[in-house]
C-alpha cells in the first residue's frame, strides 16, 4: 500500500511515481482531446455531458464536505485581526468562481469584437495568451493537488483523477471552441506541460494542510463555473440526462466508497 500523504510529511517514492504516471495520463488529454471528432457535434456529445456531471459530483461530495471540515483549521492558522473572515474557505471557492466566470466573459466579448473588425469566431492573439496562462496556473494546480490532497487515501487519488480527467475533456473542447488554430498549435501543450510543472513542484515542497484546503476551495470554485458555462447556453444543446447519469453515478459511487 501507498504511503499516506499527512499534512507535514513528504509523499513516498512509490507515490511519488504512481501520480507522475497519472499526471502524464492527464497531460495527455490535452494533447489528444482533438481527435474525438464525435466530441464536436451538435447536439452536445453526451460524452461530454457525461463528464460535467462527474466533475461537479466531485466537487460537492468530496471537496465541500471535506472543506468543511478542514475550515477549523483554517481558522486556527489565521491572525486574531482577521478572525471576521470566519467563512474564508468558502470565499476563496467564490474566487475561484468569479475569477473563471469573468475570464469566460471576457473570452466571448473577445470573439464578438473580432467578428465584427475581421468576421474571425476566435479571441483576440492577447486574450488568447492570458486565457491560457490562467488555465496553465489552473492545471498546474491540479498537477500539484494529486500529490497533496485534503484525503490521502489511494482510493481517493484515483477518484480525484478520474474526475479531473474528465473535466480536461470539457475544458479541452471549450478552449478549442474559442482559440480554434491558436489552441491546437500552441495552447494544449502549455496546458499539458502545466500539469507536469505543478506535480513536479508537488513532489519537491509541501504545503501545510491549511494551504492545501485553500488550493481545494479554489479548485472547487472553479471547476463548477467551468462546468456550468459549458453545460448551460441553449446553443450547446447539452444532455440532461448524460449529465445527471455521470453526476447521480459518481455521487453514489464517492458515497460508497
Amino acid at each position: 500500500m501507498l504511503a499516506i500523504i499527512s499534512g507535514t510529511s513528504p509523499p513516498s517514492t512509490d507515490l511519488v511515481l504512481l501520480t507522475g504516471c497519472l499526471a502524464i495520463g492527464l497531460a495527455l488529454i490535452h494533447l489528444l482531446a482533438s481527435r474525438l471528432r464525435f466530441l464536436q457535434l451538435l447536439p452536445r456529445s453526451r460524452w461530454l455531458s457525461f463528464g460535467s456531471g462527474v466533475s461537479v459530483a466531485y466537487v460537492f461530495v468530496h471537496i465541500l464536505p471535506d472543506l468543511s471540515e478542514a475550515q477549523e483549521t483554517i481558522r486556527e492558522s489565521l491572525d486574531a485581526k482577521l478572525g471576521f473572515l470566519e467563512h474564508h474557505i468558502y470565499l476563496v471557492a467564490l474566487l475561484g468562481l468569479t475569477v473563471f466566470y469573468g475570464l469566460e466573459r471576457a473570452a466571448n466579448v473577445s470573439r464578438q469584437r473580432n467578428q465584427k473588425t475581421s468576421n474571425e469566431d476566435v479571441t483576440s492573439t492577447g486574450f488568447f495568451w492570458l486565457h491560457i496562462a490562467s488555465f496553465a496556473v489552473y492545471n498546474a494546480l491540479i498537477g500539484y493537488l494529486l500529490l497533496h490532497r485534503e484525503a490521502p487515501d489511494l482510493a481517493s487519488l484515483l477518484l480525484f483523477t478520474i474526475a479531473m480527467a474528465l473535466h480536461f475533456v470539457v475544458n479541452d473542447y471549450g478552449l478549442r471552441e474559442h482559440h480554434k488554430k491558436m489552441y491546437d498549435h500552441t495552447g494544449r501543450w502549455i496546458l499539458a506541460a502545466a500539469i507536469m510543472t505543478g506535480w513536479a513542484v508537488g513532489s519537491g515542497t509541501q504545503l501545510s494542510q491549511a494551504a492545501v484546503a485553500v488550493l481545494f476551495a479554489f479548485l472547487a470554485g472553479s471547476v463548477v463555473l467551468n462546468v456550468l458555462k459549458e453545460e448551460l447556453p441553449e446553443e450547446r444543446e447539452s444532455r440532461f440526462w448524460a449529465f445527471a447519469l455521470g453526476a447521480g453515478g459518481y455521487a453514489t459511487l464517492l458515497l460508497l466508497l
